[in-house]
């Protein structure tokens, strides 16, 4: 039985009949889209409510109305029976609402403390005690399993790192209602299994959890209830009890879904992508990766699992040439690229797809096209004589966006009006059009919904029957079991240990995950 399942297969107590939170027949428009259609949503005290749906089908849009960011058309909302105009985050945390965002809400050039502090009132008047709120998110750091430090400056974190402070934000002002989108995002599956208990536990004091996951065994573990929102409307109601994870699939994209990938057989060739004893600095001057070594075969998908934080991004900036190893080797197809300028990696036959989609993927004001020609507008088929062939250029990327089913009004708007799953779409696009050798794939399937993932997934296999060497480095250990051929795992900057996909099991890439191994279990 799944650990999660089984963990959360406990009596829940029975939510108390009065809502705690009513939504009712909310409306929302933006430009040419209806966000949300006459939505109506409640929350109990005392119980998890899922919401789940795709990215678009307005979850966030209906959130953010609810914690003050934006103001409804149509509908009204009830706290505890009585109306409310929520018209600010402040108003919201007034009524006791706490939100952790899916796009992190945090000020770069502040610590971790500093951000928690922020818009709380001290009891030293005008000056914060920094110290009392620095010892307090030790203490919820603690008791939640989200390691971080108080003092670390907010750009010096990974992506996980961020999302774990706005944990925190939200722990530490103790809200009476909690929205959670993709809380674990960045735990090991243990972490997770905790989480879900402590979560459980916050409900039966008598908060009321709003849970956002697009990581379906989480859902089914610990809701209440769940709600799927499908194209700005709600699609269906249900119970852990009386559904499952195919159909909740199917309930948000409207159509069966592929949950696993077929996975075909194919000969592995030589090895195309070649690290040796790398040793990478992180930005804080500590050793983010210490001296990694592996290889990835033609045809083969080797998986590194890990909590963000361990060096992942480190060891994917220093493969593709955006950070220079202090010592160590990466080797593509026989060549050197060692420290190489990242064109120099590129042509030597790998495609990245980063981490960070808005901040390393793409330009968000540039167009979708621009965004598709993007690192190959110098190549001969789209520039002659120092000019670009303008016509050939928007012929390929209308063939693109056609073949990698990018949901677009054209290709002429600018990327950022595209939901995230549609712009992980157009980096694939471009990337895998590069005809690699190697691809680099980071969390590509962070933050989109399920039909998008499936799409990716199948993009990847694909890759792998071409014969692509393909390093995928995900913190979904659902995804890394899913695709690899062989998985590794980080703790540290190190390689824990590298097992065949028939040996892995979730208990003990969890241990890894956590340093553990297993003769210290």
């Amino acid at each position: 039985m799944d650990p999660l399942l089984a963990r959360s297969a406990a009596p829940r107590r029975a939510a108390p009949a009065a809502p705690l939170l009513e939504m009712r027949g909310i409306t929302k428009r933006f430009p040419g889209v209806l966000a949300n259609d006459a939505v109506d949503f409640d929350l109990a005290a005392g119980e998890v409510h899922t919401l789940l749906g795709e990215n678009g089908a307005g979850k966030s849009t209906l959130m953010k109305i609810l914690y003050g960011m934006y103001r409804p058309e149509a509908g009204e909302i009830r706290l505890r029976g009585n109306r409310v105009s929520i018209d600010s985050p402040s108003a919201a945390i007034e009524y006791g609402i706490g939100m952790i965002h899916q796009h992190f809400m945090l000020v770069p050039t502040l610590s971790v403390t500093e951000n928690v502090a922020l818009g709380l009132q001290s009891g030293r008047g005008p000056l914060t005690d920094l110290s009392t709120v620095a010892n307090r998110i030790g203490a919820l750091s603690d008791t939640y399993g989200l390691r971080v430090d108080p003092d670390a400056l907010i750009w010096q974190l990974a992506v996980g790192e961020r999302q774990r402070v706005e944990i925190l934000k939200a722990l530490y002002r103790d809200a009476s209602i909690l929205v959670m989108d993709e809380p674990t995002a960045v735990l090991t599956p243990q972490e997770v299994d905790e989480l879900i208990v402590v979560l459980r536990r916050m409900a039966a004091d008598g908060r009321g959890l709003v849970f956002i996951s697009h990581k379906l065994h989480e859902v089914m573990a610990v809701s209440d209830r769940i709600t799927v929102l499908r194209d700005g409307r709600v699609a269906g109601e249900t119970t852990p009890a009386g559904t499952d994870r195919a159909e909740l699939a199917r309930m948000m994209v409207g159509r069966p879904v592929q949950m696993v990938p077929d996975r075909p057989d194919v000969s592995l060739g030589a090895p195309l992508l070649e690290v040796r004893d790398l040793h990478v600095e992180g930005d804080r001057g500590d050793a983010a990766v210490a001296g990694m070594s592996f290889s990835v075969a033609a045809g083969e998908i080797l998986g590194l699992a890990g909590v963000s934080g361990n060096g992942q991004s480190e060891l994917a900036q220093a493969i593709a040439g955006l950070r220079p190893p202090q010592r160590g080797a990466v080797g593509i197809d026989g060549a050197d690229v060692t420290g190489q300028h990242p064109r120099r990696v590129r042509d030597a036959g790998l495609s990245y797809v980063p981490e960070e989609r808005m901040r390393d993927g793409v330009i968000g004001r540039f167009t979708v096209a621009e965004n598709l020609v993007l690192l190959n507008q110098g190549s001969p088929e789209f520039c002659r004589r120092g000019f670009l062939r303008l016509g050939a250029i928007r012929q390929h990327c209308r063939d693109l966006v056609e073949r990698f089913a990018v949901k677009t009004p054209g290709i002429d708007v600018p990327t950022s009006n595209l939901s995230g799953g549609n712009i992980q779409k157009l980096i694939l696009a471009r990337e895998l059009s590069a005809r690699p050798k190697v691809i680099l794939a980071a969390q590509p399937t962070r933050g989109v919904d399920v039909g998008a993932a499936e799409y990716i997934h199948g993009r990847l296999v694909a890759q792998k029957a071409s014969g692509c060497a393909t390093l995928l480095i995900s913190e979904d250990l659902d995804e890394v079991l899913a695709l690899s051929d062989r998985i590794g795992v980080m703790y540290e900057g190190r390689l824990m240990g590298v097992l065949d996909r028939a040996e892995a099991t979730v208990e003990r890439l969890g241990l890894w995950m956590a340093g553990v191994v297993e003769g210290d279990a």
